[in-house]
């Protein structure tokens, strides 16, 4: 099956054309014309990668206990997030702390996730939360079945940089990838964590460095940046310290480690416009130019997570949002839009080549709106 998207604004895709073959990005370039099954008028508009959201904290299925709400991930792909990722599954009633529960907790969400897309997102799951007693034979069990992830350190009984260094090391040996918590405790049982346990456990990820929800000092985030950790900015955080990551790493010309999050579901609640509306703080309030921002939230997090998706380019996921600048604002496309404040208005979502929604029923609406002009394309949505 091939696809054609036409008429697309620049700057994010260097062309005016795109072209997926069988869920994949077969060609980019300018005035492309293919006998294609599916042909899409981008009407002049912005085509980005779709958006990862590395922070979720899913549980089974498309429902979340803690805010008692379902369909919540595929209101987040109705704000252009087309991957998300584990923190760790903590919100599930009873949940086991014990060695053997907690790695078949891992390997169910992990397998689980794998055979079911909410929405079509592609949730990447099991994101065990470390315990006290493990050893590297747990962390070899779970990555044979397929765990991929460890999830928010801090969270459970390992709560040191001295108990969390060996398993952190055990854990990237296996091939997992590390994220540790900072900042206040966030539920029951979870611990305050600085910079000094996050250096010396060397994760992969620094955690809502802005705080998930209570933030580190500025002065423990200045250390953290100066690190090669990837410094996770989240929606449900402290906007102040958010900012001050950014001012920072800027200095330190580290703004391709920051990666953008929601935290959610969690006690701020379900925000499923929290990924586009970090990217207007960064972009109007942080003064970071707006395709950089985008770029936090999308090739960035693929790449610290070794994901297909992410970015532009021939054979990569054909994950993509179509969006302008909503109707009204004083942006004229989506990323004067973020620029301005703005959330752009989301006109069309493609998962692996396939229009997974119409206009947005969460957006303002674009605009200019893309339109199947061959083919067939998902219902638009409404307000």
């Amino acid at each position: 099956m091939k696809t054609l998207i036409r008429n697309i604004r620049r700057p994010i895709l260097e062309g005016d054309s795109l072209l997926i073959r069988d869920g994949k990005i077969a060609r980019v370039g300018d005035g492309l014309d293919d006998d294609a099954d599916t042909v899409i008028d981008a009407k002049g508009t912005t085509v980005m990668p779709g958006l990862i959201d590395s922070h979720v904290h899913p549980v089974f299925g498309d429902f979340t206990p803690r805010q008692r709400t379902v369909d919540f991930i595929d209101s987040m792909m109705n704000g252009g997030v087309t991957t998300a990722i584990s923190a760790g599954e903590v919100h599930l009633p009873g949940r086991p702390r014990d060695v053997v529960g907690l790695k078949a907790l891992a390997i169910v969400a992990a397998k689980a996730y794998a055979n079911f897309r909410p929405g079509g997102v592609k949730v990447h799951a099991g994101a065990p939360i470390l315990e006290l007693g493990m050893v590297e034979n747990d962390f070899a069990e779970m990555a044979a079945a397929g765990v991929r992830l460890v999830g928010e350190i801090g969270l459970g009984s390992v709560r040191s940089g001295k108990d969390a260094a060996p398993m952190v090391r055990w854990a990237k040996t296996h091939g997992m990838t590390v994220t540790i918590h900072t900042g206040g405790p966030s539920i029951a049982g979870s611990s305050p964590i600085n910079a000094d346990v996050v250096l010396e456990a060397a994760p992969d990820v620094v955690g809502h460095i802005n705080g998930g929800t209570t933030s580190m000092t500025p002065a423990e985030i200045e250390r953290l940046v100066a690190t090669d950790m990837a410094l996770e900015i989240v929606q449900c955080g402290n906007m102040k310290t958010a900012l001050h990551t950014l001012r920072v790493a800027t200095a330190a010309r580290a703004t391709h480690r920051i990666i953008i999050g929601n935290d959610a579901p969690s006690g701020t609640g379900v925000i499923p416009l929290g990924v586009l509306r970090t990217l207007a703080l960064l972009a109007a309030l942080g003064g970071m130019p707006p395709a950089e921002a985008v770029a936090c939230a999308t090739g960035n997090t693929a790449r610290v997570y070794k994901l297909g998706v992410g970015t532009l380019a021939e054979g990569r996921e054909a994950d993509l949002v179509v969006c302008d600048a909503p109707t009204g604002s004083v942006g004229t496309d989506a990323l004067s839009a973020l620029a301005a404040g703005d959330l752009p208005g989301i006109s069309m979502v493609l998962i692996d080549g396939k229009v997974t929604i119409g206009r947005s029923r969460n957006t303002p609406p674009a605009a200019r709106a893309a339109e199947v002009v061959k083919g067939h394309g998902a219902a638009v949505g409404g307000h």
